[in-house]
C-alpha cells in the first residue's frame, strides 16, 4: 500500500522539476500505478500536477475503442476514489464524518488526468460529453434489449399474436437497421458490457443507502389505534353479555390482518425508489447535481444558439443584399438593352435617310444631265 501511493510523488516531483517531455513520458510511464493507489488511498490528489506546468495538445476526432474503455474505467475508479474516501473517513475517525465535496470540475480534471497517463490524450470537456453521449447510447440499447427479451418471453408463454415479428437483438442488426430503429450504430459489446459493471456497481451503492430508509415502513402499523374505537359498540354487548368479555377480543384480529397487505403493499414503492435511484445513477443525475456542469453546458449551448442566431441573421441579410444587387443589376442590363436597341434603331434611320439623301441626288444629276444633253442637241440642230 505505502508502494502504491508512493507513487504518484515521483512523478510529481519530476514533473515539477522540469516541464519537459521527457518529464511527460515518465509520467506516462508511471500511470498504470496510480489508479490503485487513488481507489484505495484515503484523499488522493489530482494525479498529474504537470498539466499546470506545460500545455497540453489534446487529440481531436473520433474516439477509439481503447481510448472510450479508458476512460469508462477513470469513472469507474473515480466512483470508487469517491467512495472509498467516505468509507476510509467512517471507519478511521469512527464518527462518520462525511467526506470534503469536490466540485465536478475537478472529478473530471481527475478523469482527464488519468486518461492521459495512460494514453487517451483528451480533455475534461471531452471526456464530459463522450462519458454523456456513452450514457445516452447505453440507456437506448438496454431499453431495446430488454423490449427484445419482454417479447422473447411473452413469445415462450404464448401471449404474442401469431402474426408478431420478433425483435431481433441489437448485436445482430446491420448498422443500416440499427439507423432504422433509432439506436447508435456503433456501440461496442466491450463498452456496454464496462458501462453495464459501472453503473450496476454504481446503483449498488446507492441501493445499499436505500436499503436503510426501508425499514420505517414497518412503524406503518400505528394504524391499528383506529380499531379500538369498534369496541364501543362491543361495550354495549357487554351490556347485553356480562359473561362474554373474552369473546370481543377475537373481532380485532381481522382488523390486524386487514392490516397486513398495506404492509407488503409498502415494499413495492421502496422498489420503484430503487429502480428510480438506479435510473437516476445510470443518467448522471447525481454528478450533474453535485457540480455546475449542467448549467455550464446549458450556457455553452445558449450562447452556441445565440451565436447561430446571429449568424442565421447576418446569412438572411447577406442573401437578402445579394437578391436586391441581383435584381439592380437585371434592370440595369435591361435598360442598356434597351439604349443599345433604341441606338440601333436610330441609327439604322439615319442610314435610311442618307441613302435616300443620295438617291435623290442621283436622280436629280441624272434630270440634270439629260436636260443639258436635250439642251446640247437642240443648240446643235438649230445651228445647221
Amino acid at each position: 500500500m505505502s508502494g502504491s501511493s508512493a507513487d504518484p510523488s515521483p512523478s510529481a516531483s519530476t514533473a515539477g522539476a522540469a516541464a519537459s517531455p521527457l518529464a511527460l513520458l515518465r509520467a506516462h510511464g508511471h500511470g498504470h500505478l496510480t489508479p490503485p493507489s487513488a481507489a484505495t488511498g484515503p484523499a488522493p490528489p489530482p494525479p498529474s500536477p504537470a498539466s499546470g506546468s506545460a500545455p497540453r495538445d489534446y487529440r481531436k476526432g473520433n474516439w477509439t475503442l481503447h481510448e472510450t474503455l479508458i476512460l469508462i474505467t477513470a469513472k469507474r475508479l473515480d466512483d470508487d476514489r469517491r467512495a472509498g474516501v467516505g468509507g476510509a473517513a467512517a471507519g478511521g475517525g469512527g464518527a462518520g464524518s462525511p467526506p470534503t465535496p469536490r466540485s465536478a470540475e475537478q472529478r473530471w480534471k481527475w478523469v482527464e488526468n488519468y486518461c492521459w497517463k495512460n494514453g487517451c490524450l483528451r480533455s475534461q470537456n471531452q471526456c464530459n460529453d463522450k462519458w454523456d453521449n456513452l450514457l445516452r447510447d447505453y440507456k437506448k440499447v438496454r431499453d431495446y434489449e430488454s423490449r427484445v427479451a419482454a417479447a422473447a418471453s411473452a413469445a415462450a408463454g404464448g401471449a404474442a399474436a401469431a402474426n408478431s415479428v420478433p425483435l431481433p437483438s441489437y448485436w445482430s442488426m446491420e448498422r443500416h437497421e440499427r439507423k432504422d430503429c433509432n439506436l447508435p450504430t456503433n456501440l461496442a459489446p466491450e463498452v456496454y458490457d464496462a458501462l453495464s459493471e459501472v453503473l450496476s456497481r454504481r446503483a449498488a451503492r446507492r441501493g445499499g443507502a436505500t436499503i436503510a430508509p426501508t425499514p420505517p415502513p414497518p412503524p406503518l402499523a400505528l394504524p391499528p389505534p383506529p380499531p379500538p374505537s369498534p369496541p364501543k359498540p362491543l361495550v354495549a354487548q357487554q351490556h347485553h353479555h356480562h359473561g362474554h368479555h373474552h369473546h370481543p377480543p377475537p373481532p380485532q384480529p381481522p382488523p390486524s390482518s386487514l392490516q397486513l397487505p398495506p404492509a407488503v403493499v409498502a415494499p413495492p414503492p421502496a422498489s420503484v425508489s430503487a429502480e428510480e435511484m438506479s435510473g437516476s445513477s445510470e443518467s448522471g443525475e447525481e454528478e450533474e447535481g453535485s457540480g455546475g456542469e449542467p448549467e455550464a453546458k446549458r450556457r455553452r449551448l445558449s450562447r452556441l444558439g445565440s451565436s447561430v442566431v446571429r449568424s442565421a441573421t447576418v446569412v438572411a441579410r447577406t442573401l437578402v443584399a445579394c437578391e436586391e444587387k441581383r435584381e439592380r443589376r437585371h434592370r440595369e442590363l435591361l435598360q442598356l438593352e434597351e439604349r443599345r436597341l433604341r441606338l440601333e434603331e436610330e441609327r439604322t434611320e439615319v442610314r435610311r435617310q442618307g441613302f435616300a439623301g443620295l438617291i435623290a441626288a442621283v436622280n436629280s444629276l441624272s434630270s440634270a444631265i439629260h436636260a443639258l444633253v436635250s439642251d446640247h442637241r437642240s443648240g446643235d440642230s438649230s445651228g445647221r
